[in-house]
């Protein structure tokens, strides 16, 4: 098909829509507001816990998404949204502390372009050899373990930082619990906006128990009031530092074994074989890193969300996509929305930070269970359990001015550790 030509279909009950298909355009038109609910909720969420413009997330999921489009051919249908990969290590090279816009945004945008850099080398290389390296390299232990890594390394940010006062860890508590109650009494797309509605609810306690009953700091809705509803975003220059650089690169390998695991799904679903498209697929996602974080904006990956609705509707018409990418270019154009974001209370963020960054811990451990990974085995027990510690616990190797620590020593660990011990096997 040509990139803007898709053959229309006629909705019918359990019938599926290939990706070079579409519905007719009001019914396509829903279905991309659909995908856009599902991918929202984390893009907005994650420059938030990095203290990025949510604004400048969403024009750029848009964009990405379109360049990952337009790169595949328009033949992988697939959402580019906020990568959660990104937030440990920036935090750590910004040293971000929680709360407002972050003071260093430049150094970690610079790291941040660096990493799709290399992603986008990865993906030349397997355009040119396939990825059965990447497969060796980086098994599901090794894959598994830095994906808990991520989640473990951030477990210090909501309970250390977001929560100055005894009201504030209650309200954590209370946002959790939300959260908690929203996953496993509701059912349909509800369910899936878990994370979403459960801040909702959240901010309303919070609002009650503030504005109404004067309990803490009261929610300040003036920002939303004076915003204009359409406007540029402000946008930021990358600044290159070797260290955050250093630190930051090293997500690409979190962003492949992602998109590994997506376009196996997406193959799965659609019964079409997209492995010849993996090379085009990581070129494309770091090529959006690279443009997002040019401008101010979170790295990008392939959603997981969108992934979900496409199993449940079994729509895999890759126009849904672009419709979808349209409507995030113009909801980044929107202060107005920008400010409602940054009307959200700080404790009511950090208890939805302790159930997204401990839903990124358990999903490391679901690679494991998913892959059947043995730990019966020496190999795979020493990988995981070295690189959990390194990466919870902070540590950090010096190569004179520069600095490793944390999520990189974990990544590196584990990627070395699994060929050396590889290695003392087969000697």
């Amino acid at each position: 098909m040509s990139l803007f030509n898709w053959r229309e279909v006629a909705m019918t009950p359990g019938a599926v829509v290939a990706p070079d298909e579409r519905l007719p355009w009001p019914q396509t038109a829903a279905m991309g507001v659909q995908h856009v609910i599902a991918m929202f909720g984390a893009t907005v969420l994650a420059p938030i816990l990095m203290g990025f413009n949510p604004n400048i997330a969403i024009l750029m999921s848009g964009i990405g998404t379109l360049i990952f489009y337009l790169i595949t051919g328009g033949k992988v249908p697939s959402y580019l949204g906020s990568s959660f990969a990104f937030i440990g290590v920036v935090i750590a090279a910004s040293g971000y502390g929680g709360q407002g816009p972050n003071a260093n945004l430049g150094v970690a945008l610079g790291g941040i372009v660096a990493c799709g850099v290399v992603y986008i080398a990865i993906g030349a290389l397997v355009q040119a050899i396939g990825t059965g390296w990447i497969e060796r390299f980086m098994p599901p232990v090794v894959t598994g373990a830095v994906v808990a890594v991520i989640g473990l390394n951030l477990a210090h940010v909501p309970i250390k930082n977001m929560a100055p006062t005894n009201f504030d860890a209650w309200m954590q508590a209370v946002t959790f619990l939300c959260v908690g109650l929203v996953a496993v009494f509701t059912r349909g797309m509800v369910q899936r906006l878990l994370i979403l509605v459960g801040l909702i609810l959240a901010s309303v306690v919070y609002a009650v128990l503030t504005n109404g009953m004067g309990l803490g700091k009261p929610m300040d809705f003036s920002g939303i009031a004076n915003a204009a509803w359409f406007g540029a975003p402000t946008f930021t220059t990358p600044v290159f530092q070797a260290n955050a650089m250093l630190l930051i690169a090293p997500v690409a390998v979190i962003l492949v074994a992602e998109n590994l695991g997506h376009i196996k799904a997406v193959t799965a679903m659609t019964g079409r074989n997209l492995d010849p498209l993996m090379g085009r697929a990581f070129i494309a996602d770091g090529v959006a890193t690279v443009v997002s974080g040019s401008a101010g904006g979170t790295g990008v990956t392939t959603y997981a969300e969108n992934i979900g609705v496409m199993a449940a509707t079994r729509i895999y018409s890759t126009a849904v996509f672009v419709v979808a990418a349209v409507i995030a270019l113009v909801l980044g154009f929107s202060p107005k929305f920008g400010a409602l974001i940054q009307a959200i209370p700080l404790p009511v963020m950090g208890g939805v930070s302790i159930v997204v960054f401990g839903l990124i811990a358990v999903a490391g451990a679901k690679i494991w269970v998913d892959n059947k990974v043995d730990f019966s085995e020496n190999r795979n027990l020493i990988v995981a359990a070295i690189t959990l510690i390194l990466g919870t616990g902070e540590f950090t190797l010096k190569f004179g001015e520069f600095a490793l620590g944390g999520i990189g020593t974990a990544t590196f660990g584990a990627i070395i550790l699994w060929a050396l011990l590889g290695r003392a096997k087969n000697a």
